[in-house]
């Protein structure tokens, strides 16, 4: 296994004055994680495939230097201080408007100009399983109000399972939408496709975007649209369809309204499978929607662990979280976190073999 975790000697290094290192997670089933404390980012993820062979099913870089190269695929990163997209970087919160930094023209996008992703956490690794990151974003940085402090704790189960719990606190107003940005391929990283990967839903509903992909405020059923994957369907099969939203999102990169039988409950929001490895990954939130993205935006310039290059569509995300544009839109679940209330989320993504009973 240790051949396909990357080099901890690659990573050890200082940003902005911080010291930046890789952490592992192993348990006792052939499951290991490497993620370092420079964005909280899941670097490699290594499940036994239907052989029991070990392979990496996230897509990371080999280097420190590789992430500090490259600052609009997030790649593995933790999201904040908003995940997903807020129209034209522009909200209103208790009667005063605030302007982020547009860097993804017209809007601003997963926390600005230099969000969580680009941060060197504090670290701490109480166990083998467990990882405790924080951060404490100032108040005013990229200009949303209020001093925010981010506890995140990976936790990986003897079961399989990659735990993820977010918890932050705030003196002021604020809003906040916290996420994980892990490129999956269940095939394994550098395999060239997610096409053949299967994948279920458990949302009736999703967010329609506009053509600069901000929600339009309507919830719309899947039902009769590619975006139907309430049963089991292949990435792949539809995701040229001559349907609009496709078009928008050139390919899936859609909010889908998870159902939901009590708003803040742990429930399964997502099923994918690989037909080539037999690996399994399950996925629970407390969270009310999932951003499904297809990876069209890898280009195939930059290459992973393997050496190999990250193709467009060789990966994809099930960004766990609220709504896009929630502070802009009031029948969506809202976002704001005020003094005195602590913001907690959680999302566990299982690992298994197709078919196999649990």
């Amino acid at each position: 296994m240790e051949h396909l975790l990357p080099d901890s000697t690659a990573f050890a290094d200082t940003v902005d004055g911080k010291e930046v290192r890789m952490y592992y997670l192993e348990n006792h089933q052939g499951m290991a994680v490497a993620i370092t404390n420079y964005g909280g980012r899941i670097v490699s993820l290594v499940v036994p495939d239907s052989a029991g062979n070990p392979v990496d099913v996230v897509l990371g870089y080999p280097s420190l230097k590789d992430y500090l190269a490259d600052s609009n695929t997030y790649l593995g990163a933790l999201i904040g201080r908003y995940g997903n997209r807020i129209a034209k970087g522009r909200f209103t919160l208790n009667g005063k408007t605030y302007q982020l930094y547009i860097n993804n023209a017209p809007n601003s996008l997963h926390g600005g100009h230099y969000g969580f992703d680009r941060k060197v956490w504090e670290a701490r690794q109480p166990s083998d399983s467990v990882l405790e990151l924080t951060y404490v974003s100032p108040d005013g940085e990229e200009n949303y109000p209020g001093t925010l402090t981010v506890h995140v704790t990976y936790t990986l189960t003897d079961s399989n399972a990659l735990k993820i719990s977010y918890e932050a606190t705030t003196d002021k107003p604020t809003i906040v939408n916290l996420t994980n940005h892990a490129y999956f391929n269940l095939s394994g990283e550098g395999y060239p496709t997610i096409g053949n990967t299967v994948l279920q839903l458990f949302a009736d509903h999703y967010t329609p975007i506009d053509s600069t992909l901000i929600p339009t405020g309507e919830i719309a059923p899947v039902a009769g649209t590619p975006l139907d994957f309430t049963q089991p369907e292949e990435i792949g099969r539809r995701i040229d369809s001559p349907f609009i939203q496709l078009q928008y999102g050139h390919g899936y990169d859609h909010n889908f309204v998870l159902n939901k039988s009590q708003a803040d409950a742990l429930s399964l929001a997502a099923i994918a499978y690989s037909p080539i490895t037999g690996v399994e990954m399950k996925v629970y939130t407390t969270q009310p929607g999932v951003q499904f993205y297809s990876g069209n935006f890898l280009d195939g310039t930059r290459h992973g662990l393997s050496g190999k290059p990250y193709v467009r569509r060789s990966a994809f995300c099930l960004e766990t979280q609220h709504f896009p544009d929630s502070p802009n839109h009031p029948n969506f679940p809202s976002t704001v976190l005020n003094p005195g209330q602590t913001f907690r989320s959680e999302t566990i993504y299982a690992f298994g073999i197709h078919g196999e009973e649990e």
